[in-house]
C-alpha cells in the first residue's frame, strides 16, 4: 500500500483540511480493475492463466501490469474535477485514495499532475478498500481531518471519519441513507445512467441485419403462419444474442473506442453505463436467446451456437487479422440465412449461399474502406486495433468492387438455372433483380468512395430511400415470379 502522509506540524485550519478523492466511479466514471481485465483479454485474445493463490489485491496488480490503458482518454467526472480545482485554488491539498492498484493511481495522477499531492492505493498485498481505506486515512489525517468524495457502498466505511461527506453516483436508496447519517452531505451527482443509454448500447438499430433470417421464408415458397412464427422466434433469439455480443464487444473495445472519432461516444466508453451492468447483461441476454432457440428445431440452436462462437472469436482475435475479419463477417451474415432456413425446416441452395457470401464480403470490405478513409481524412494514424494501413485503401476498394460484381454474376447464373424454372411460374421476371443489384452495389461503392456513407453500409442502407426502393422492387419481383 502506498500512502502519501501530510507533513507534521500545526493542526490545519478547518478550511484547509485536505480533500481526499476516490478514483473508480468517482474521479473516473469507470472501473480500472475491470478495464485492465478487458484490455488484457482484448490484446492477447485470452485471459492469462492465473495462479489459484492470487488474492484480489494480487489480481489487481497482475492485470494492472498487463494492461495498456490510455489514461488521458478516461471518462473523467467533470463535477469532481471542478471540486478538486476549487480546493487547489483555496490552497488545500488533494489526495487520491483508491482501491485500484497503485499503477493505475500513479498513471492517473501523471495525467493530472498539478491536482494531486499524494496517493493512497492498493498494492499486490493490500486491497485498500472499505475499512482498510478508512484506517489508512485515519492514520494519515486523524478523525474528521479530511473531506472525502466517494461513490460506492464501500465508502460508507470511510465517510463517518470525514469532516465533509461528498458523494457522486449514489442510488436514491444510498443517498437517502447518507442524508440520514450526515446533515452536511454534499451530493455532486446522483446515479443517473439512463435507459436510453442502455438501449443504445444494445444496438436495436442493428436488429435489421437479423432480417436475413426471413430470406428463406421468402425464397422457399413456405409462407405459412406456422413458418412465419418460427422465423419470428428465430429473429428474436438472434436479436438477443446479437445484443449480448455487442455489449461484449464494447467492453473489450473500450480503449480502441475512446480513440475513435465517433465510437468514443458509446455508452461504456463514455462512462454513461457501469461496466458491471454490461458484465451482467451479456450472459443474461445470451441465456434468453438460447431459451427461445430451444423452442425451434435442433439445427437452429446449433447454428446460433456457431454464430455466438464465431462472434466471440471475432471479438477476441479474428477482427485484428487482415482479410480474415472480412471473411468471418461474411460468414456470420450468411449464418443468419442458414439459421432462418433451419427454423422453418428448409434447405439453403448453393446459389443463395454463394451469393450471400459474395455480397456480404463486399459490404464488409466497404465498411473497412469507410473506416480507413475517415482516419485518413482526419489526419489520424493507422488503426491500432486492425491489421490494416491507410495505404491499403485502393486495394480494399478494388476487392469490394470485385466481390460485389461477383455476387451479381452468381445471381444471374441462378436466374438462368433449371432450379429457378422448377420453383417459379414466371422465372424470366427474376432477371429484373440483376440490374437492380448492379445499381445498388455500384452506387454503394461510389458513395463510400465519395465519403458520403457511415461506417456501416447496412445501417446506411436502412436510412437510405433509394435502398428501400430497390429492396421493395426486388421483393415485388420475387412475388410476381411465383
Amino acid at each position: 500500500m502506498s500512502a502519501a502522509t501530510p507533513a507534521t506540524g500545526a493542526e490545519p485550519e478547518s478550511a484547509k483540511l485536505p480533500l481526499v478523492v476516490d478514483l473508480d466511479g468517482t474521479l473516473v466514471r469507470s472501473d480500472l480493475f475491470l478495464e485492465s481485465i478487458f484490455d488484457a483479454i482484448a490484446r492477447s485474445g485470452r485471459m492469462a492463466l492465473l495462479p489459484g493463490a492470487y488474492s484480489r489485491a494480487g489480481l489487481k496488480s497482475h492485470f494492472a501490469g498487463l494492461s495498456k490503458i490510455d489514461y488521458g482518454k478516461l471518462p473523467f467526472n467533470e463535477r469532481v474535477l471542478a471540486l478538486i480545482v476549487a480546493a487547489k485554488d483555496q490552497g488545500r491539498k488533494v489526495y487520491l485514495a483508491t482501491a485500484a492498484n497503485r499503477v493505475h493511481a500513479e498513471e492517473v495522477v501523471k495525467h493530472l499532475p498539478v491536482l494531486f499531492d499524494g496517493i493512497f492505493a492498493s498494492d499486490d498485498q493490500v486491497n485498500l478498500k472499505g475499512e482498510r481505506k478508512a484506517q489508512a486515512l485515519l492514520a494519515a489525517f486523524g478523525g474528521k481531518g479530511f473531506d472525502y468524495v466517494g461513490n460506492s457502498e464501500d465508502d460508507f466505511r470511510v465517510w463517518p471519519h470525514a469532516r465533509q461527506v461528498i458523494s457522486t453516483g449514489l442510488s436514491k436508496r444510498q443517498k437517502a441513507r447518507l442524508d440520514g447519517c450526515h446533515d452536511d452531505h454534499l451530493c455532486l451527482t446522483s446515479r443517473n445512467w439512463e435507459y436510453a443509454s442502455l438501449i443504445r448500447a444494445m444496438r436495436p438499430h442493428q436488429y435489421a441485419k437479423n432480417g436475413l433470417i426471413f430470406v428463406p421464408l421468402l425464397t422457399s415458397h413456405e409462407f405459412t403462419p406456422a413458418a412465419f412464427l418460427s422465423a419470428l422466434l428465430a429473429f428474436l433469439a438472434f436479436c438477443l444474442c446479437a445484443s449480448g455480443v455487442y455489449l461484449l464487444n464494447d467492453l473489450l473495445d473500450l480503449q480502441a473506442d475512446r480513440g475513435h472519432p465517433t465510437k468514443r461516444l458509446r455508452p461504456f466508453a463514455a462512462g454513461q453505463l457501469p461496466l458491471t451492468l454490461g458484465l451482467a447483461l451479456v450472459p443474461l441476454l445470451t441465456i434468453s436467446a438460447f431459451a427461445i432457440a430451444s423452442l425451434l428445431p435442433l439445427q437452429f440452436p446449433l447454428l446460433l451456437m456457431i454464430y455466438l462462437a464465431g462472434t466471440a472469436l471475432y471479438s477476441f482475435s479474428l477482427k485484428k487479422m487482415m482479410i480474415v475479419d472480412v471473411v468471418v463477417l461474411a460468414i456470420l451474415y450468411t449464418i443468419r440465412i442458414f439459421a432462418g432456413a433451419a427454423a422453418i425446416n428448409v434447405v439453403v441452395s448453393e446459389w443463395l449461399f454463394t451469393f450471400s457470401l459474395m455480397i456480404f464480403a463486399a459490404l464488409a470490405l466497404i465498411k473497412r474502406h469507410i473506416e480507413l478513409a475517415a482516419r485518413l481524412d482526419k489526419g489520424l494514424a493507422d488503426p491500432s486495433n486492425r491489421d490494416y494501413k491507410l495505404a491499403d485503401l485502393p486495394i480494399i476498394a478494388a476487392l469490394a468492387a470485385a466481390a460485389g460484381m461477383n455476387s451479381i454474376t452468381v445471381l444471374a447464373l441462378y436466374v438462368s438455372s433449371p432450379e429457378v424454372a422448377r420453383l417459379y411460374s414466371h422465372p424470366h421476371v427474376l432477371w429484373g433483380l440483376c440490374p437492380l443489384f448492379l445499381y445498388w452495389t455500384s452506387r454503394t461503392l461510389m458513395l463510400a468512395h465519395r465519403r458520403l456513407m457511415d461506417d456501416d453500409p447496412i445501417t446506411f442502407a436502412l436510412r437510405d430511400r433509394r435502398s428501400w426502393i430497390v429492396g421493395l422492387i426486388s421483393i415485388a419481383l420475387i412475388f410476381a415470379a411465383r
